[in-house]
């Protein structure tokens, strides 16, 4: 039998935050990829949490492509979406059920049952698909990898600035700027809308593994912000600073307002030498 010290030194022990800084956006588009192919071959039946928005659909078409190329079965994977707007039946076309399925689920070999993602459609009690969204994570064993992006505020799913850093899926009204952020992905005169069903900050820090994503200017900012800055409810991402095995996948333009850029790259490189099994 082993001793306690023993079954300890077996125990996965945390990495630190890793900064991944890529030169543009169709790098980063690739290493995410190749970072979700990586631990889906690793482990087949993974749990998958995606995010909906513009940074990962050039990871989603990567994907699409490692699966038609023979390279990627999604036949066991299992899959959580961080959020869904409230309002929208699950076949509008700007619900993001429907664009999860328009930029990967129709164009690989996932199983329909396998895939999850929040009700936010019209006609339900809200506290319950949410409560019942948390037991169907539970039960699924929990995320194994959970992927989000990052607001103009700094905001990860839809935990808008003053979110309880504790929270879970819930109900949650939107802010204004974040509404505005949307807005192109609606038709001209179609008003976005205002609240949406969104994994917590709790929720999210449960994942086994977290990646954050982010590209361009515009999130510079927020990145900084998230990476270097306090540890506040004002800014929910900072809250990933908390997490035990996070990689934050930039570009260059996103990493602009870094101020250890070269400390980042180094201890990448160290981390890859010194626990090659558990980089990605």
């Amino acid at each position: 039998m082993l001793s306690n010290r023993a079954q300890h030194s077996q125990i996965a022990q945390p990495l630190p935050m890793l900064i991944f800084i890529t030169n543009d956006y169709a790098e980063l588009s690739h290493e995410a990829a190749r970072m979700i192919a990586n631990a889906m071959r690793k482990k087949p039946d993974l749990r998958l949490g995606f995010a909906t928005g513009d940074t990962q659909q050039g990871m989603y078409r990567e994907l699409v492509r490692m699966h038609r190329e023979g390279a990627l079965d999604f036949s066991r994977l299992i899959t959580f979406n961080l959020d869904e707007y409230i309002g929208l039946p699950a076949g509008h076309p700007q619900s993001f059920r429907a664009s999860m399925h328009k930029s990967l689920f129709d164009h690989v070999n996932i199983t329909a049952s396998q895939i999850h993602v929040p009700d936010g459609s019209p006609r339900g009690n809200f506290d319950e698909v949410c409560k019942q969204y948390e037991e169907e994570i539970q039960r699924a064993g929990g995320i194994d990898l959970q992927i989000v992006g990052i607001g103009k505020d700094g905001h990860i799913g839809f935990n808008e600035p003053t979110s309880s850093l504790a929270s879970r899926t819930r109900p949650k009204t939107l802010m204004q700027q974040t509404i505005e952020d949307n807005r192109h992905n609606f038709p001209a005169g179609d008003e976005p809308p205002s609240a949406a069903i969104t994994m917590g900050i709790g929720t999210i820090l449960e994942a086994r593994r977290i990646l954050l994503l982010a590209s361009g200017a515009a999130k510079a900012k927020a990145v900084a912000l998230a990476v270097e800055g306090p540890f506040t409810a004002s800014v929910s991402a900072s809250a990933l600073q908390m997490h035990r095995d996070v990689t934050i996948l930039v570009d260059h333009d996103a990493a602009e307002n870094l101020q250890h850029k070269d400390y980042y790259r180094k201890s990448l490189e160290m981390t890859r030498k010194l626990t090659p099994d558990r980089v990605w």
